[in-house]
Formats: C-alpha cells, sequence, structure tokens
C-alpha cells in the first residue's frame, strides 16, 4: 500500500539533501533556522566541532516582551537582527546560510534579513 509521506518529513528529505553541500567552518559558520508553527529558532553552528556559537530564538525570557507585539514576521525579523548583533559580538562576520529545508519565504526570509540588517554577509 501507498505510504504518503507527511510535509515535516518531507523536509527533512529536502534539508538532509541541502546538508551534503552545506556545512559550517570555523571562518564561515552556518546559520540554522528552525521554524515551528507559533515560533522560530535561529543557531550559528560550527560543524568542525560540533558546537552552537551564539543562537536566538521567540522562547527567550529576555526577550518575551518584545516579541509579543509583533507578528511572527516581525518577530523572526527581530530573532535574526538579535543573532546577528550576538554573532559581531562573537567576532562572526560571514556565515553559510542553512534554510533548513523549508522555502526560502516568509519567516525564513525575514531571518536572513534581519541577520543581514545587523551585519553579517551570506
Amino acid at each position: 500500500m501507498f505510504h504518503k509521506r507527511d510535509r515535516n518529513e518531507i523536509r527533512e528529505i529536502r534539508h538532509a539533501r541541502v546538508r551534503k553541500k552545506i556545512s559550517g567552518t570555523p571562518e564561515m559558520p552556518r546559520l540554522s533556522v528552525y521554524r515551528s508553527n507559533k515560533h522560530i529558532q535561529a543557531q550559528i553552528i560550527d560543524d568542525t566541532k560540533g558546537t552552537t556559537l551564539c543562537a536566538a530564538s521567540t522562547l527567550e525570557p529576555a526577550m518575551k516582551a518584545q516579541f509579543d507585539e509583533l507578528d511572527k514576521k516581525g518577530a523572526a525579523k527581530l530573532v535574526g537582527k538579535t543573532l546577528g548583533e550576538r554573532a559581531l559580538q562573537a567576532g562572526i562576520k560571514a556565515v553559510v546560510f542553512d534554510r533548513g529545508g523549508y522555502v526560502y519565504s516568509g519567516r525564513v526570509a525575514e531571518v536572513a534579513a534581519g541577520a543581514r540588517e545587523a551585519g553579517l554577509d551570506f
């Protein structure tokens, strides 16, 4: 019998295909995005060491008040901006963007725009 894959399973397959080509190095770490229905998370990862260098999310208690007054796209842009500022403080100027298998539009594109506004190059 035919088994139809759900959307997240298809996204994971797409993400694995992209990850064959994209990996983060100490010179150019990977900016990874995860999107759920309510929240968005982004982190900068050095894949050679397997460590997260910095991260930002709508789940952070310190920034919760700022996210409550914005819509989901505005919150995503603010996450990107926050992540970009934290990356610059950590000495990271250039990254490789990993959209996580999601379509590059909407909230994923807003994270990228916010990170570029903060000064990251990709």
